[in-house]
């Protein structure tokens, strides 16, 4: 696999993008793809195991929701308070080495760039271009993918032409106790400067990174000890930085009768291990995770698949990450057909289909 720097990865929203056929993109389904850097464990976040050994189970208890039969973790209380409007996908997964650059890729790309001569467009990149639309990246956490790219940008390289500012929201129009509501803090405020650009048609695609590293800052990369997060990092930072933000855009979106027409993407690049380490944490483990999809068509309220006992592994309806950007592609209309014109290569294999549970 090429080496990519690990800040290069988590701008995926700036890979460049080969010529596409000339199929469209028809549906009007706008997307925000919330990327929940360094990957949240599913045991401690949105899949609890309280009847787990207790080297696996979680600190944090279950809570209900307002979905009867479904529990999340008390980090997040606001989301229980809307588990109407989003589902859970228990069972993803993929097969490649459990580092961060690979899950990065297979998320937001679908496919691993195991070929120097092509790398796989980046979901956004995707949907801007057959929507002829622009493409914009911001600085900081927040990235915007809007359309089709400009002269042979790479990972962490933009065209010259790129102003951030010529499409950045002014978020000084909002008031206070909406800035205050999505919390005072970069993730927050990106998810709401990506709900007045899908709101303004602005843009169609927006990705957000909640973090631009997992080093030596608190994220979901909860290893337990230096340079890395613990527990509490989740208890007092994380959990609540992503409950209060994902929470008010969720509201946001359907009170301003949005939601049905733009996709809230949230998962992480995999999820942690069951089994709590030494150093009272959780290590890499991408044969299970917990990602949340709501809007664009999603039927909220439902749980898709479930793992093992432990969470360790899916127990019944996996996902792969080829699934993802086939729903994801699908909730937005472009078709599944659609080719790399350069190379003759499919967006998705073919075969691979959306997760159609979603949408019933």
């Amino acid at each position: 696999m090429p080496h990519f720097d690990r800040r290069d990865v988590l701008r995926m929203g700036a890979l460049p993008f080969l010529p596409l056929s000339h199929a469209r993109a028809s549906s009007d389904v706008s997307c925000i793809f919330l990327m929940l850097v360094g990957g949240p464990s599913q045991l401690d976040t949105w899949d609890p195991k309280p009847d787990a050994p207790s080297h696996i189970r979680s600190p944090f208890r279950p809570i209900r929701t307002n979905v009867p039969g479904v529990e999340i973790s008390e980090l997040f209380p606001r989301m229980a308070r809307q588990a109407d409007k989003y589902a859970l996908i228990r069972g993803c997964y993929h097969t490649a080495e459990p580092i961060h650059e690979a899950g990065h890729q297979l998320m937001q790309t679908g496919r691993l760039c195991e070929d120097q001569d092509v790398e796989h467009p980046h979901i956004g990149s995707v949907v801007a271009s057959l929507s002829a639309s622009k493409h914009v990246l911001l600085p900081g956490p927040i990235g915007h993918t809007g359309g089709s790219p400009r002269h042979g940008q790479t990972a962490g390289s933009l065209g010259s032409d790129h102003d951030p500012r010529a499409t950045s929201p002014d978020l000084r129009a909002e008031s206070q106790s909406t800035r205050e509501r999505y919390g005072r803090n970069a993730f927050g405020q990106s998810c709401l400067a990506a709900r007045r650009l899908v709101e303004s048609k602005s843009a169609r695609f927006v990705t957000i990174n909640m973090f631009d590293t997992v080093f030596h800052q608190t994220t979901w990369d909860m290893h337990g000890s230096a340079p890395f997060s613990s527990m509490d990092g989740y208890r007092d930072h994380v959990g609540p930085m992503f409950d209060r933000a994902y929470s008010a855009l969720l509201e946001d979106l359907h009170h301003r009768g949005l939601l049905s027409c733009t996709l809230v993407v949230a998962t992480g690049e995999f999820g942690r291990s069951p089994k709590i380490n030494p150093a009272g944490g959780r290590d890499h483990w991408p044969e299970c995770w917990t990602m949340l999809m709501a809007g664009g068509g999603v039927k909220g309220g439902q749980i898709i698949g479930a793992s093992d006992k432990i969470a360790a592994e899916p127990r019944d309806r996996p996902v792969s990450p080829q699934e993802v950007a086939a729903t994801i592609y699908h909730a937005l209309g472009v078709p599944l057909s659609t080719q790399l014109s350069a190379r003759g290569i499919p967006i998705v294999d073919p075969g691979i289909r959306p997760v159609s549970e979603l949408f019933g």
